[in-house]
Order: C-alpha cells, then structure tokens, then sequence
C-alpha cells in the first residue's frame, strides 16, 4: 500500500479547518467543526493523495502530530486553534508559564513595542513556551527573526487571559506592550 504523506495531509487540514474550507466544499459549524466523512470524502475529491484517504489517515494526523492541530469528538473534526476565519471557539482560561515566547520579524518590532501583540490575521495571538518554537515561528515570516519574552505571570495577574492551545502553544487576545521584551540572547 502506498503511504501518505501526513505533512501535507495536516497542512491540507489546517487549511480547510482553519483558513479556508470553502477550498474544498466544505462549510464549518460555528464552532469550527464538521463531520470527519465531510472532510475525508472533501479531501479526496480534491486529488492528489497516492490512495484514497480514509479515517485511519486523518486520525494519524489528529494522534500523532506534534502540534496538536486537530480535535476529534463525536464524528466531527475541527482544529483546536490558529483560526483566520470566524469560529466560536471553546477556550478555557488558563494558568500560563511564568515566561512565553513569540517569534517576529526586526521589521514588525518597531510596531509590536509600540503597540503590542495583535493577533493579525488570526483571531487570537500565538505563544510558544520555548525559544526554538518561537524561532521556527518568526523564521516563516521571512527576514531577521526577533524573539520577544512575554512576562506572562505578571499579565495574568494584570487580567490578561491566556489559553493553552497545545503543549507548546498559548494563546491570548492581545498583549500589551508594557509586556514584552526583547530577548538579548536569542534573537
């Protein structure tokens, strides 16, 4: 049998569940989600799969994907976070790490400073809890890459909301200035 290749599985599902799944015939619920079959029979009608993808495919991509992208409940699939089009998403406010970490580019930092992390063509604001993350985040946007420390600890005490979106990604609505740093040794 011929293998898939899940990397460009995942990214076709990211760009159906997260950005555009009018791409692929298929409309989202206000939560985000669709019955997994939707998304199985959209992806193959589109082509370009060695074999037919079936659910044991997406399912290596929602089980074993090191981003913790997708969520699976009750025969329908939604990403979890990272959403440029309008969903209700479901987040829980939690207790971030003391520091995160986000990835920029030199030529943004003037305006982050000045005033502060906005989700941009996202709905919510993406943070890493490690320096490499943050790298490999800022490096896609082209240019020098600037790693900014978030004082996250004392946000949250301040009333800022932080969600967790995966074991190595937060989230917030927006993150002051007033917050922010920039890290001398990694950027």
């Amino acid at each position: 049998m011929v293998d898939v290749n899940y990397t460009s599985l995942s990214k076709a599902m990211s760009k159906a569940l997260r950005h555009r799944p009018e791409r692929i015939g298929i409309a989202l619920a206000s939560d985000g989600s669709v019955e997994l079959q939707t998304l199985i029979d959209a992806l193959n009608s589109r082509g370009g799969w060695p074999r037919m993808l079936d659910e044991d495919d997406i399912m290596q991509v929602v089980e074993h994907g090191s981003k913790q992208r997708f969520a699976v409940e009750n025969g329908r699939i939604r990403a979890r976070y990272g959403h440029s089009i309008p969903v209700r998403e479901a987040y829980d406010r939690s207790e971030p790490p003391a520091v995160l970490y986000h990835g920029t580019t030199k030529v943004r930092l003037e305006s982050i400073m000045r005033e502060g992390l906005q989700p941009m063509g996202r709905q919510k604001v993406h943070l890493s809890t490690d320096v490499p993350t943050a790298h490999q985040v800022g490096a896609r946007h082209g240019g020098q890459t600037v790693i900014l420390t978030i004082d996250a600890s004392r946000a949250a005490r301040d009333g800022i909301a932080f969600y967790c979106g995966n074991d190595s990604t937060w989230l917030a609505d927006h993150i002051p200035a007033c917050y922010l740093a920039i890290d001398r040794d990694n950027d």
